[in-house]
């Protein structure tokens, strides 16, 4: 039998994440293909409900990872905890109007309902409002009335007339996408504005420190993993052909188009930049949350916490 780490015992992973979550493919490209297997890990996936489920497992330590925001990692750092974060994924929401909508500009949104996923701390709302405010001189928040509602319901009411647009997070507003519907402004173009360098990875793993320090062949060889998985999710489209009843599942409108757009918006995603220049960007960005969203977002901290983002992973 040969010698090495073939012998060794596999390091557990267990990652909590929503059922339905683009994460979830990308966690399935990983166990079909063997990658966990090949880096020496032993993934366990746990499917939650709701993103809260997800952070409060993390916290209660009855996961070892989920997908978060770096926002939430800078908050529990600034207020004593110890999570860190490895980007995910660059590809962020759009504001999406209609098909033939006479909204073609910012400034064309006042007076108008505008659907707002998340609620009105949602990072992307108020990086589109900074935006909004800085070039095109108005306050979205005054001049639109907004309806905040879950990404599906949001999507429901935008396709029915009810509302005259929609920002949603990616996967949803290519949903719309291929129903037709324009983009009228993508949150990459907002963050480039806004002073970031690259497009930034918003979302990524979050996980103890502490657990990382003393699991590190764990954490190492999962993040290994996933940027295996992205890179065949970047180049095989039978990899992609074999999770479409996966991305099926749950989603009564689900057409070839609304496939390919997700494939698309997915593939632009995936993060090329080194954690050190996403921090830097998070840095900048950080300021126009704290600025419009407070300590109700931010939590007590005047800057991104230090160690926000994990550099043990750089490889």
């Amino acid at each position: 039998m040969p010698q090495g780490h073939a012998a060794e015992t596999p390091s557990k992973v267990k990652i909590g994440v929503l059922k339905f979550g683009t994460v979830s493919w990308m966690l399935d490209t990983i166990q079909a293909n063997g990658l966990d297997k090949a880096e020496g890990i032993e993934l366990e996936i746990v499917p939650l409900a709701s993103t809260q489920a997800t952070t409060v497992g993390l916290q209660a330590g009855s996961v070892d990872l989920v997908a978060t925001d770096w926002l939430w990692v800078s908050r529990e750092r600034s207020s004593g905890g110890d999570f860190t974060f490895s980007p995910f994924t660059t590809a962020l929401g759009a504001i999406m109007v209609p098909p033939n909508s006479p909204i073609r500009t910012l400034g064309d949104l006042k007076g108008k309902r505008l659907g707002v996923a998340g609620g009105p701390l949602d990072k992307s709302w108020l990086l589109i409002v900074a935006y909004a405010l800085r070039t095109a001189k108005i306050d979205l928040r005054t001049e639109t009335k907004q309806e905040y509602g879950a990404p599906p319901l949001l999507n429901e009411r935008a396709k029915q007339g009810q509302i005259d647009a929609v920002l949603n997070f990616w996967p949803y507003a290519a949903r719309l996408e291929a129903e037709g519907f324009t983009q009228l402004i993508g949150l990459e173009e907002v963050v480039a504005e806004l002073g970031a360098k690259g497009e930034v990875a918003m979302v990524g793993f979050a996980f103890s420190e502490d657990w990382a320090d003393k699991n590190l062949k764990g954490i190492q060889g999962f993040l290994r993993a996933s940027s295996k998985a992205d890179d065949l999710l970047a180049t095989s489209n039978a990899e992609w052909d074999r999770l479409k009843p996966l991305m099926a599942e749950n989603d009564p409108s689900f057409t070839e188009a609304t496939f390919e757009a997700l494939r698309r918006r997915y593939r632009e995603g995936i993060p090329e930049r080194s954690a050190a220049q996403n921090e830097a960007d998070a840095k900048v960005l950080y300021q126009f949350l704290r600025e419009l969203g407070g300590e109700k977002l931010v939590g007590p901290g005047t800057e991104l916490a230090p160690g926000t983002f994990w550099h043990g992973g750089d490889q």
